[in-house]
């Protein structure tokens, strides 16, 4: 029966090549285990394989499951994030991965200032203008930077996407391909390192490490495919579903 440490170093092995490909070593790419879903104990188990960074995209789930889990594990908050669970997951996260306005990127830069914090923090774009995603359109992020830039607690070090959902992983590569350009754009204008691209999941990962992700977020592909609402934290807190 095939494992979890199985199937992260099928992952790994998947980056590799990837990375091969492009000329690249896959030292430049951090694994983002997606856990949202999936029990304290998965997660344990795959630190226990070495595997130590982790996304949430439940806020309530997130401070349920964190301190289940060995301080080894390090933590992004990679879905959208709501006005008010900005102070509730700021102190158990490294990283935000969907700041995706200039309205909530202001939020967050005022309370991360409240509570002493410099978050590091991608900013979402919405590559494919679709209408169902959150994120910026390019043309709005290109106007709206420098006011992002401006928010002195942010430390803003690079660009999140997600593609559109295609049956072929190729079908993702001129996505990529869009936001490493509008990443490249925007560092060389404003004069900044924007070093980081969180881009690629389960389905296309592969060709998003060969279009230079430094940041990949796999859920079902090392986690299995989740059945039901999956694990969820015993709480009496009506407004877990976010």
């Amino acid at each position: 029966m095939e494992t979890l440490a199985d199937r992260l170093g099928g992952i790994r092995r998947t980056i590799a090549t990837s990375s091969q490909t492009a000329g690249r070593s896959a030292d430049e790419v951090c694994l983002i285990a997606v856990s949202k879903t999936h029990p304290p104990e998965a997660v344990s188990e795959l630190v226990e394989a070495g595997q130590y960074v982790f996304g949430e995209s439940r806020v309530q789930e997130a401070r349920a499951k964190i301190p289940q889990v060995s301080g080894k594990a390090r933590w992004h908050f990679i879905g959208h994030l709501q006005k008010n669970k900005i102070r509730q997951i700021l102190p158990l996260v490294e990283r935000l991965h969907g700041v995706d306005s200039l309205e909530l990127a202001r939020d967050v830069s005022r309370i991360a200032g409240e509570a002493g914090l410099f978050p590091k923090v991608l900013l979402e774009v919405n590559v494919a203008g679709e209408s169902s995603k959150h994120g910026f359109p390019p043309d709005q992020l290109r106007r709206d930077m420098e006011a992002l830039l401006a928010l002195d607690r942010l430390q803003i070090d690079g660009l999140m996407a997600i593609p559109p959902l295609a049956a072929e992983a190729e079908h993702s590569r001129s996505y990529f391909i869009k936001l490493r350009a509008l990443r490249d754009e925007l560092a060389t204008s404003f004069g900044i390192p924007l070093p980081e691209l969180s881009m690629g999941m389960s389905g296309d990962y592969g060709i998003a490490v060969e279009e230079g992700a430094t940041m990949v977020r796999v859920g079902s592909a090392l986690f299995g495919a989740r059945s039901g609402k999956g694990w969820r934290p015993v709480s009496d807190d009506s407004t877990f579903a976010e």
